[in-house]
């Protein structure tokens, strides 16, 4: 038994990485019941979901700038977008100025999973942060707040 183990906390549950960890987790097992009869996992819906939220104000959305939106690793990104091009959701074209560089956009198909998907998570995101009580705005202001300032 490794009595020499010292914590600074009492116990796990006093340790906020290991509550994130454990949130964490829990949330992902939440969006796989609702996103598996779509065909996604929760990697594919962000990355689809991150091409949406650039198109709007983009013609030529990149694998980086989805790598970037996503807080991605860009291998990881471009592994991903490799398995929703072979799904049909998404085509991947010539950038017009970046030889480097490929162009994503949804398709007719990807845009009518990802409206069912965002519908899915939104409602199972609702769910689950609900039981906290807490005003969701200032929920997600620490969030966002814990993202920007450890990017």
């Amino acid at each position: 038994m490794p009595e020499k183990i010292e914590f600074s906390f009492k116990s796990p549950e006093d340790s906020p990485g290991y509550l994130l960890g454990q949130l964490t987790m829990i949330w992902h097992r939440k969006l796989k019941q609702v996103l598996d009869p779509l065909n996604l996992t929760q990697t594919q819906f962000a990355l689809l979901a991150a091409v949406a939220w650039l198109a709007k104000t983009s013609d030529l959305v990149t694998q980086i700038d989805i790598a970037n939106q996503c807080n991605a690793d860009r291998m990881m990104t471009s592994k991903v977008l490799r398995t929703l091009l072979t799904k049909k959701f998404i085509t991947r074209q010539e950038h017009p100025t970046d030889t480097r560089a490929k162009t994503i956009k949804l398709t007719p198909e990807g845009e009518t999973v990802l409206q069912n998907a965002i519908i899915a998570v939104e409602n199972a995101d609702n769910a689950f942060f609900s039981v906290t009580g807490m005003d969701l705005k200032a929920f997600n202001a620490s969030m966002f707040k814990l993202v920007n300032e450890n990017k």
